[in-house]
């Protein structure tokens, strides 16, 4: 099967987000070139509830077919949650979708290269003081692009064997604050230089972990 990315684009062809008018473009590689094969007309009115949402959300999932990258200029957490469940990478960049699908494609396709891996090869947070773990994922990345933030991370957020964890990164995945909350961690940013974050998660002393 072909490779397919899914872009959410507005009328200069840039991508934009799914709350404002728009299309969904899924693009498919033939030969050299992206083409794009299929669109939709999208526009998510939030203010029409929850329920129109998930309509929405099911309706834009049908379209996306087999399609499981899915790119946009930003994606809110309850968006991102909905295409999180049907199992699509997401992706926030802004620019031409020219500018960076070969790109995606190849970080997505080491990605999977990388996650059957030894897990062992997989770089972890360090404990600095007891419950307290640090990681850099832009110095991780620097060193080793093949590597995603989800692959460091997310078993690791998921488990919850920790009062605070920093982790330092160019942007903040949006897989992260999902996953935060639904562990029962509260989450803060940022910005302490160029191109670099500051991410906190700290255990929310009343809640229990209910992530799975």
């Amino acid at each position: 099967m072909s490779p397919e990315i899914a872009v959410m684009v507005g009328e200069d062809r840039a991508t934009t987000t799914l709350t404002e008018s728009g299309e969904v473009v899924v693009f498919t590689k033939t030969l050299c070139r992206w083409e794009p094969v299929r669109r939709m007309p999208f526009f998510l009115d939030q203010n029409l509830g929850l329920a129109n949402v998930r309509k929405s959300m099911g309706e834009l999932k049908t379209f996306l077919g087999e399609c499981r990258v899915f790119i946009a200029r930003a994606v809110s957490g309850a968006i991102f949650f909905e295409l999180e469940k049907a199992q699509c990478s997401v992706w926030e960049i802004s620019g031409l979708p020219e500018e960076f699908l070969d790109e995606v494609w190849q970080e997505e396709t080491e990605s999977v290269f990388s996650e059957q891996s030894d897990a062992c090869e997989i770089p972890v947070p360090v404990e600095t003081t007891p419950g307290h773990y640090y990681l850099s994922i832009k110095e991780i990345q620097g060193k080793r692009p093949e590597i995603s933030s989800k692959q460091v991370l997310q078993k690791f957020i998921q488990k919850g064997f920790y009062q605070q964890l920093i982790v330092i990164c160019d942007h903040v995945p949006p897989w992260i604050a999902l996953k935060s909350d639904c562990c029962g961690f509260s989450m803060h940013s940022k910005r302490i230089g160029p191109n670099e974050v500051q991410v906190t998660l700290t255990k929310d002393t009343t809640e229990s972990c209910v992530c799975s």
